[in-house]
């Protein structure tokens, strides 16, 4: 399959803006746009299943800086079926040493006071389409602090799987839960009424309160949180074999935590689905999502589905 791009002119969309917009032709997914800018950078590689296309999330550098503001909308045109990648955790570090002079603005309606790195992704998804949003989870160095706010407005029958984790930080090194913010907010709307609202908030106790905690010790022993949305037609599949697992979950008494943890409970309109899953190790996370998740193969083919979860 051929995947064909239209790139902007340089200068006629803000630095770090991103614009996606897909439509079927045949049985082909083109995009009439996928134009990014500084220091964001959108790619699609080809891919042989029919309706499907991949475009991958990435940045220069490798991660994003202290005081970075990306914005990203996407449409997804009828029929079509999108898959949303990274290539490797999405690092935030506080600052570098090669910290360039000017940084773009912050979108609308973000709070980005200085060295705060911002994210906004903004999504349509049409009758027939569908959003698979499955990137690696956001790691945070030290000090670093984050914002991320992502909106999915669905028509009629369109379908979404909303992935959305987040690490400890550098384990190696020794850095665990040591940046200084992470706040994260997702909200779907189906023909604009809004069905799921979520919001991860963690930051540094106040250190003047007596005996405050600190951001590790509240959430030892794990280093990985993760929550995904599954909503619409084409997660039927992938969620009755979620249900299905979860039935058959023996709760007992233990001398200490499980190496994972997960729930599942039901969006407010019973059409959508709520996972929300801790891992002592990322790892353990990565492999629980991709072996849960493998209905989707149906959907987007063994190749693009093989691309996640690496």
């Amino acid at each position: 399959m051929t995947t064909f791009s239209v790139l902007k002119k340089p200068g006629t969309i803000a630095a770090g803006h991103g614009r996606i917009v897909s439509w079927l032709h045949n049985s082909t997914v083109v995009f009439s746009e996928l134009s990014s800018t500084y220091p964001l950078k959108l790619l699609s590689p080809r891919v042989t299943d029919p309706g499907v296309a991949i475009v991958y999330v990435m940045s220069y550098g490798g991660g994003l800086v202290g005081g970075d503001h990306v914005n990203i909308s996407v449409d997804v045109g009828k029929e079509t079926k999108l898959v949303l990648l990274s290539q490797g955790s999405t690092k935030v570090f506080k600052a570098r040493p090669d910290r360039r002079a000017s940084t773009p603005l912050a979108p609308a309606g973000v709070n980005a006071l200085p060295g705060i790195t911002t994210q906004t992704l903004d999504v349509t998804i049409n009758a027939q389409s569908a959003l698979f949003l499955l990137p690696d989870p956001v790691t945070c160095f030290r000090d670093a602090c984050y914002t991320q706010v992502q909106n999915f407005h669905l028509l009629d029958d369109a379908s979404i799987i909303l992935l959305d984790w987040v690490t400890s930080g550098r384990k190696s090194t020794g850095e665990e839960w040591a940046f200084t913010k992470y706040r994260s907010t997702n909200e779907i709307f189906v023909n604009s009424h809004r069905i799921a609202r979520d919001i991860l908030l963690l930051e540094e106790s106040d250190p003047s309160k007596p005996d405050p905690r600190t951001l590790k010790d509240s959430l030892a022993p794990y280093s990985c949180y993760a929550m995904l949305i599954l909503y619409g037609p084409l997660t039927n599949a992938v969620v009755a074999h979620i249900s299905s697992q979860y039935q058959a979950i023996s709760v007992y008494k233990t001398s200490s935590p499980p190496d994972l943890l997960w729930s599942l409970s039901p969006i407010a309109d019973g059409m959508g689905t709520v996972v929300r899953i801790a891992g002592i190790e990322t790892e353990d996370v990565k492999k629980w999502l991709r072996d849960t998740l493998k209905k989707l193969r149906d959907i987007v083919g063994d190749d693009v589905y093989g691309k996640a979860f690496l």
